[in-house]
């Protein structure tokens, strides 16, 4: 730490605690050449977690984007609200989990339909055809039927990719 008096480059710290709020170290020091005292203050740099689109580029988490996503696929659904705050729980969980603090939308995009598939038909079937970007209705029908055919079997398979 540099002396903001004389320059000199070493100092010792006299007093150290943290600060009020807690995001900071607030540190007493002293110069060992002119011997006058100054405070310097230390933080933590977060590095936001991210998420890589389909485009690649990447874009900081934002939690509020899945359960946004997550409130209009149930909307006017029998749904209940602690249900799908525990769903956006899991993904920002496996996100944070990361070792280089990035997910690929696709796999957070998959968990989600996994989750709602499980939680409610109608709803997954809401966020797939977003989610999936279906060209035609075609496509959306395929869905469909591989949905009925699941329900039939007694099988939740995870969500099938599109053809």
């Amino acid at each position: 730490m540099k002396c903001p008096f004389c320059g000199y480059l070493e100092d010792k710290v006299v007093d150290s605690r943290e600060s009020r709020e807690g995001d900071a170290i607030r540190r007493r020091r002293e110069c060992l050449k002119c011997e006058r005292r100054f405070t310097s203050y230390e933080r933590i740099d977060e590095i936001p977690y991210m998420v890589i689109k389909k485009d690649e580029r990447r874009e900081p988490f934002d939690r509020t984007k899945i359960m946004a996503g997550l409130l209009r696929a149930c909307e006017k659904r029998p749904v209940p609200s602690s249900k799908l705050d525990a769903i956006v729980n899991q993904i920002e969980k496996y996100v944070q989990e990361s070792p280089e603090r990035e997910r690929p939308t696709s796999k957070i995009g998959e968990m989600v339909m996994r989750r709602l598939k499980e939680l409610d038909k109608v709803a997954y079937v809401r966020f797939a055809s977003v989610y999936l970007e279906f060209e035609d209705v075609t496509e959306f029908m395929h869905e469909l039927k591989t949905l009925v055919r699941s329900r039939q079997s007694g099988g939740s398979s995870a969500a099938t990719k599109r053809p």
